[in-house]
């Protein structure tokens, strides 16, 4: 009885204070404040996972935040960025390859239409979705059914010329194209120019002048608007024609105006009268003489 137990503890042990816990994280009052103000311009949004990543060096880190904010088509090869910053090229390089093997760069060679080989590098902001888009088994989709031609009606038909040669269409052609110039709805395609060209070398041949076509053409068009210029003037050259002109004879040759004969004195009356040479007396005279014959 008198020997004393040596497992018994000497005290009992006092309480480790909460704050004071080896596996407590110490928080501090000169710890990280935020103040933010939000932007509204000249912004690019970075994740969590690139800012924060366990894995990537802090120069990684800062090159890929860089690179996400660059604009399209911005070079981002060793050279440029070594320029931008005072790293050098061997980090640089190196942050690089660290982006490559996590998935936030790629760098791809491709063959310019001129045949040059460049290099593209593809910056990712979120490489753990596009790994999971790759991952996805491709699904069978069902083709789209084509869209449906939409045929366009055609014309209605125009008149045609008795006999058509090339000056009469050519002033055809030109009339339709002068449309544009007196009112800027009736701006024609060149199809539509030639389905009207005979119409209006149809007009033209009956004696209309152009400036007569032009303003049947052009006269009280619709104030809304023409969905299809060529569809009204093809219209009014099928259903405003006017007949053939009138059949005018060719002008014979005029007569040759009358002669006219010098002024002569009678030698019987001394009167003065017109008459070819050698007469020598009036038409008085001359038959008094003949009767005294």
């Amino acid at each position: 009885m008198g020997i004393q137990n040596p497992s018994v503890p000497l005290r009992t042990p006092t309480r480790v204070a909460g704050n004071k816990h080896p596996n407590r994280v110490h928080r501090t009052a000169g710890g990280l404040e935020h103040e933010n103000t939000r932007h509204d311009t000249r912004f690019v949004v970075i994740g969590n996972h690139l800012a924060q990543h366990p894995e990537l060096s802090l120069l990684a880190i800062g090159l890929g935040t860089h690179l996400q904010s660059l604009p399209k088509g911005a070079p981002a090869d060793i050279k440029t960025l070594a320029a931008r910053f005072p790293e050098g090229a061997t980090r640089i390089a190196a942050a690089l390859r660290e982006l490559e093997a996590h998935g936030y760069l790629r760098r791809e060679r491709v063959r310019t239409p001129s045949g040059r080989i460049v290099t593209r590098t593809i910056s990712c902001n979120q490489p753990a979705a596009a790994r999971q888009r790759a991952d996805q088994p491709c699904r069978e989709s069902t083709p789209p059914a084509p869209r449906e031609k939409r045929v366009r009606k055609a014309l209605p038909a125009v008149p045609r010329p008795a006999y058509s040669g090339p000056g009469l269409l050519q002033a055809a052609v030109d009339l339709l194209a002068d449309l544009r110039r007196h009112d800027s709805r009736l701006l024609l395609s060149a199809e539509d120019t030639a389905h009207l060209a005979p119409g209006v070398a149809a007009w033209l041949e009956r004696d209309v002048t152009p400036a007569a076509v032009r303003r049947a053409l052009t006269a009280d068009l619709p104030p809304e608007g023409l969905r299809r210029p060529a569809a009204l003037l093809a219209h009014r050259l099928a259903s405003q024609l006017p007949p053939p002109a009138p059949f005018r004879a060719q002008a014979t040759t005029a007569p040759p105006p009358p002669v006219r004969h010098p002024l002569r004195t009678c030698d019987g009356c001394d009167r003065a009268f017109r008459a070819p040479a050698p007469t020598t007396h009036c038409r008085d005279c001359r038959s008094d003489l003949q009767e005294a014959a």
